[in-house]
């Protein structure tokens, strides 16, 4: 195949491919063997063997194959000058009216410090654990900063560990200030400001102790603590922007087919996992165990890909409330949104999965969402035990995990609608247990300081209405949670 082709071969190019690539050396054969990152008709990323050796390939086609060849081969060779961790560039090459492409070294074995950090994302903050993969990170970034560097697009993911090296990857996004001199403070605390907003914000409060790893690598600037919190919190707010944008159109993460006469949207690495139970969701939720029925909505756990997900169906009750709803997104499309900003906010919820509306031009009908199912208990049949009035309290596991949800949801400005029992459930976790939100249709996340107060005080209210007012149960949680919704600033809602 020739470099061209890729660009009309769509998401997933049939394996094992061989690419007819020429460099100084002559004409020789890249056979591709895996897929790493597909953008198509834009950029291919795989392994495969070049020349009897194994190679990570960029392939770059489409209009801005050129401009973009470019970035990759300068950034790359930016990293190597500047004798920085870095795989080699074995061979580039950039075929006229083809594309570009570029060949490095394949580290195998190589660890990704995102994947080092999902293991222990869930820790207790800060583990040993976790400041160990952060201060990887952090030492690899100051050593960038130090020679006059910055990667614009900054994420874990770019960061590849072996052998206790740990390497930079992507040149496509490295920048230059004067190489070989330390970057300047501005662009220091702006690079900083992309690493930090990524990580969960339940570990702000330990970013100043963070910042030793990377002030021991490089001190070239002092590092005001506040100015680097602004440069997180503008960050986060772009962020949170971006991603809801994504979760309704078709991109790396989600496969999405809208139109006049439906919207279906799903987490791209669930496509093939739903694709049955996408195809016939009501008959599912008849044979699926059923938690409601009738009404505004039917729920039911149902199998799928062997394992258990929850599907929702929102009902049509009656024409009169088809017409109130029709033209308004629906509360699945709602769910599915809120459900993604909770979860990139560090608020536990249920993974969303997919959602799906039945549309006639355009206007709405039934909608359905599918997301995770889990076995946990909710706060009522949890907290029962604790009613007796000899009995015992919460466990401080459990007390502490509303702490940092109740801390949460004032943080980002957010409130629920409907705190009733049914709507908390118990997971268990390496911090010992957090509780989950579900049934997020009336969620919202606030701009205004004083409409956010007055609905956190209803969700405040509606959370303590589930028990007794004259229970020990009750005057406990009323004294221990925040009485009011005035908070820190919290991100803008996109």
């Amino acid at each position: 195949m020739r470099l061209d082709q890729l660009a009309g071969a769509g998401r997933a190019p049939t394996l094992p491919l061989d690419l007819s690539l020429a460099d100084g050396a002559g004409t020789a054969s890249l056979r591709l063997e895996r897929w790493l990152r597909v953008l198509p008709g834009r950029r291919y990323v795989g392994v495969g063997d070049w020349r009897g050796r194994r190679v990570l390939a960029k392939l770059l086609v489409g209009a801005r194959a050129a401009r973009q060849f470019q970035r990759e081969r300068d950034g790359a060779r930016l990293l190597a000058d500047q004798g920085l961790a870095t795989p080699v560039l074995l061979a580039d090459g950039l075929a006229e009216g083809q594309g570009g492409w570029l060949l490095f070294d394949y580290l195998d074995q190589a660890e990704s410090l995102d994947a080092a950090w999902r293991a222990v994302a869930d820790d207790v903050p800060l583990s040993d654990a976790q400041q160990a993969v952060i201060g990887e990170a952090l030492g690899a970034v100051a050593r960038l900063h130090a020679r006059g560097l910055w990667q614009a697009d900054l994420h874990l993911d770019n960061l590849l560990r072996r052998d206790g090296v740990v390497y930079l990857i992507d040149g496509g996004a490295v920048q230059a200030e004067t190489p070989g001199q330390p970057l300047s403070r501005e662009r220091v605390l702006d690079n900083l400001g992309v690493f930090f907003a990524q990580l969960p914000p339940r570990l702000e409060p330990y970013l100043e102790d963070l910042l030793v790893h990377y002030l021991l690598v490089n001190a070239e600037h002092a590092l005001p603590l506040e100015l680097l919190l602004q440069r997180v919190a503008r960050v986060r707010r772009w962020r949170l922007r971006d991603y809801l944008d994504k979760v309704g159109r078709d991109c790396s993460l989600f496969s999405a087919r809208i139109g006049a006469f439906g919207l279906r949207v799903v987490s791209r690495d669930q496509v093939d996992a739903l694709a049955p139970l996408l195809q016939a969701p009501d008959p599912a939720l008849e044979r699926g165990e059923l938690f409601k029925t009738g009404g505004t909505a039917s729920v039911a756990r149902v199998e799928g890909d062997g394992r258990s997900l929850l599907l929702k169906r929102y009902n049509v009750k009656s024409p009169l409330h088809w017409l109130k709803r029709c033209w308004r997104p629906s509360r699945a499309w709602h769910s599915w949104r809120e459900g993604h900003r909770l979860r990139l906010l560090g608020i536990a919820t249920p993974r969303p999965l997919a959602v799906l509306e039945r549309r006639v031009c355009w206007l709405r009908g039934r909608a359905y969402l599918i997301t995770d199912y889990l076995p946990g208990q909710d706060i009522l049949a949890r907290f029962r035990p604790y009613l007796s009035a000899d009995g015992p309290l919460p466990t401080d596991a459990e007390l502490a995990a509303l702490d940092r949800l109740f801390a949460a949801l004032i943080r980002e400005r957010i409130s629920h609608g409907d705190l009733k029992g049914h709507n908390l459930l118990w997971e268990d976790d390496r911090e010992g247990g957090r509780w989950s939100l579900i049934d997020l249709d009336a969620m919202r996340q606030h701009r205004s300081p004083r409409r956010f107060a007055r609905a956190y005080a209803r969700d405040r209210a509606r959370f303590l209405r589930n028990w007794p007012e004259d229970s020990a149960l009750h005057r406990l949680l009323d004294a221990r949670i925040p009485t009011t919704g005035d908070g820190p600033e919290g991100p803008t809602p996109a």
